[in-house]
C-alpha cells in the first residue's frame, strides 16, 4: 500500500520524464531524491556588501504631481567572476530603485521601454484606476512610453512594482526587471519605528536564480518542479552573498519575496525571536512575536529584529512549515535550508527606537454587509475554476462601493498563492477556523494550502471601468503565464459589463 501512494506521488507532476525515472529503479529514483535538496548553510561566504537600492529621483510638475522617470532596459551584470551575465533593470541594469511616496500625494510616471520586446510595469499591492494598473492590458511596445497618473490614497505599506505581459511575466521578473515601492503616511511617520533608509528600515528583495555555464541565467523549469525555476544562488537586491553592518539595536528589514517560484520561509541562525509589525497591506495593529515568516513569491512581510553589540548572525530560509502534499515539498524547494544575509553588528549600537504597542488599523470587514459571495478553484498548472485566461474575456463584474467574501482554494498539492489587482484583502477564515496571526493584517496575496478553504473579504471603491479589468491570479509566474488568472470590472451605477479594447492588449503611448 505504501509502495502504491509513494508511485503515484512520482507519477504525479513530473510529465513526461517519468518513464525515465521509472525505469532507472529505485536507484535512479534515490538519487534525484537526495539530488533535490539544497542546503547551503555554511557555503556561502557572506563577501560582498548587501546594495540597497537608491530611492528614485523624482520632480514636480506644474500641478504639483511627482513624477519619476522609469527607464526599463537592457545590462549586463558581473555576479560571477568570467564573463558578464545579460540583463534587465529600470534605470539599471538590474532591478530598478526604490520608489517612496506619501498618501495624498499625486504621482505620474513617464515609463519607456528601451527594450526589444513588449513589456509593462504592474504596482502590485496599488490601489489605483484599472487603467494605471500596468497589468497585461497595459503593455508598453518597444520604445513606448506609459504614462499613468493617480493620487495615493491607502495606508503606509511596502508594496513591490513588476512586469506583467501576458504570458511572460516570469521571464521579464526573472531577467532582473523588479524594485520596491514603498508608500508613508502620517500615521506611520509619528511612530518611532526604525525609519532610516538603508540604515535601520533596509529593503529586501529576495530572489534565487539558477546560472549556467557561460553565466547567464538559466529558466528552465528544475527537474520535477511543478513551479518552474528554482535557482540554486540567493541574491538579495541583486547582491549573492551579502552582509549588512548593523549599526542599531533594532532593525526593520522589509522582506519581499521577488521570486518565480520559490517559498522561503524566513528566520535566523540562532532561531531568535522577531517581531512581524508588517503584512502586504500595511502595518498590523499590535505587533507579532514569531521566530518564523513564510512568504510565497508576491507576499511581503516587515519584521524588526534585535541586535546584540559585535554580534554575527545569518538570517536563513527553513524548510517549509507548511504547503505542500507527500513528497512534492522535496521536489520543489520545500526541504530547502539557505543562508540569505549575514548580519554584522558594531561594538556600539544606536538605541532610539522601539515597536510601539500601537500601530496600525485593523481590517474591519468582518462584519461588513456583503454584497456577492464568489468561490475560486486553482487546479493544475492552469486553471481557476477550470478555464484558462483569455485576456478579451471579462469573468464577471463587482459594484463599486460593496463588499465580496471570495472563498478560495486549492484544489491539488502543488503549491499555488492567490494575489488579487487594486485591492487589499482580510483574510476571513482558514478552513472554518481564525486565521494565524501573520494572516490576520491586510493581504493582497495569500499562500493556498493544498485542499483548504479561505475566506477573503475585500472592498471595490473609488474606481470603475467597464472595459478594462483587474486581474487576479496565482503567483506562482509560471502558473500565471500557463493562463493561472482571471479578471473582472469593477461598475458604477447603472454601468454593464462592457468589452476589452482590442488595444488594450498592446497599448503603447499614454494611460489617462
Amino acid at each position: 500500500m505504501k509502495r502504491r501512494k509513494a508511485l503515484k506521488w512520482t507519477l504525479i507532476g513530473v510529465g513526461g520524464g517519468v518513464g525515465a525515472v521509472v525505469l532507472g529503479g529505485a536507484g535512479t529514483l534515490g538519487y534525484f531524491w537526495n539530488k533535490s535538496r539544497l542546503e547551503t548553510v555554511g557555503q556561502v561566504d557572506f563577501d560582498t556588501p548587501l546594495a540597497v537600492p537608491p530611492l528614485a529621483e523624482s520632480t514636480r510638475d506644474a500641478a504639483g504631481a511627482r513624477v519619476f522617470n522609469l527607464e526599463i532596459q537592457p545590462g549586463t551584470v558581473a555576479f560571477k567572476d568570467g564573463r558578464e551575465t545579460e540583463t534587465w533593470g529600470v534605470n539599471g541594469p538590474f532591478l530598478g530603485p526604490t520608489i517612496r511616496a506619501k498618501r495624498g500625494e499625486e504621482v505620474a510616471f513617464a515609463v519607456h521601454n528601451g527594450l526589444d520586446e513588449g513589456t509593462s510595469i504592474h504596482w502590485h499591492g496599488m490601489h489605483l484606476p484599472a487603467v494605471m494598473d500596468g497589468g497585461p492590458h497595459q503593455e508598453v511596445e518597444p520604445d513606448g512610453v506609459w504614462a499613468p497618473q493617480w493620487t495615493m490614497d491607502q495606508p503606509a505599506a511596502t508594496l513591490w512594482y513588476h512586469p506583467h505581459p501576458h504570458g511572460r511575466t516570469g521571464k521579464h521578473v526573472y531577467r532582473g526587471l523588479a524594485g520596491m515601492f514603498i508608500v508613508d503616511d502620517d500615521e506611520s511617520e509619528g511612530l518611532n519605528l526604525p525609519s532610516e533608509y538603508g540604515v535601520d528600515d533596509v529593503p529586501m528583495i529576495v530572489q534565487d536564480r539558477k546560472f549556467n555555464g557561460d553565466n547567464q541565467f538559466d529558466d528552465k523549469s528544475s527537474f520535477m518542479s511543478m513551479q518552474g525555476v528554482l535557482g540554486d544562488e540567493i541574491m538579495v537586491n541583486g547582491t549573492i552573498g551579502p552582509y549588512f553592518d548593523v549599526t542599531t539595536r533594532l532593525v526593520r528589514l522589509r522582506l519581499l519575496n521577488g521570486s518565480v517560484s520559490r517559498l522561503y520561509n524566513f528566520g535566523f541562525g540562532d532561531d531568535r525571536p522577531f517581531a512581524l509589525i508588517a503584512t502586504d497591506g500595511g502595518l498590523l495593529p499590535t505587533a507579532w512575536e514569531t521566530r518564523s515568516i513564510q512568504l510565497s513569491p508576491g507576499e511581503r512581510a516587515e519584521i524588526v529584529v534585535a541586535f546584540e553589540p559585535g554580534e554575527t548572525i545569518a538570517l536563513r530560509s527553513n524548510p517549509a512549515d507548511e504547503g505542500y502534499e507527500g513528497p512534492l515539498a522535496r521536489f520543489n524547494g520545500g526541504d530547502d535550508l539557505l543562508d540569505i544575509c549575514e548580519f554584522r553588528a558594531a561594538e556600539t549600537l544606536a538605541d532610539t527606537t522601539e515597536i510601539p504597542e500601537t500601530m496600525g488599523a485593523a481590517p474591519d470587514l468582518a462584519e461588513a454587509e456583503v454584497a456577492a459571495e464568489r468561490s475560486f478553484s486553482l487546479s493544475g498548472f492552469n486553471q481557476i475554476n477550470g478555464e484558462s485566461m483569455d485576456p478579451m474575456r471579462i469573468d464577471f463584474a463587482v459594484r463599486e462601493g460593496t463588499v465580496e467574501v471570495w472563498e478560495v482554494q486549492n484544489a491539488d498539492g502543488f503549491m499555488h498563492n492567490f494575489h488579487v489587482h487594486d485591492v487589499q484583502y482580510q483574510v476571513l477564515t482558514v478552513d472554518g477556523r481564525e486565521p494565524p496571526p501573520r494572516l490576520r493584517g491586510w493581504k493582497d496575496t495569500v499562500q493556498l494550502l493544498p485542499q483548504v478553504k479561505y475566506r477573503l473579504a475585500m472592498r471595490f471603491e473609488d474606481y470603475t471601468d467597464p472595459n478594462l479589468p483587474y486581474m487576479y491570479h496565482c503567483h506562482i509566474l509560471a502558473h500565471e503565464d500557463s493562463g493561472m488568472m482571471g479578471q473582472f470590472v469593477v461598475l458604477g451605477e447603472g454601468e454593464e459589463i462592457g468589452t476589452v479594447p482590442p488595444s488594450a492588449s498592446a497599448s503603447s503611448h499614454g494611460g489617462h
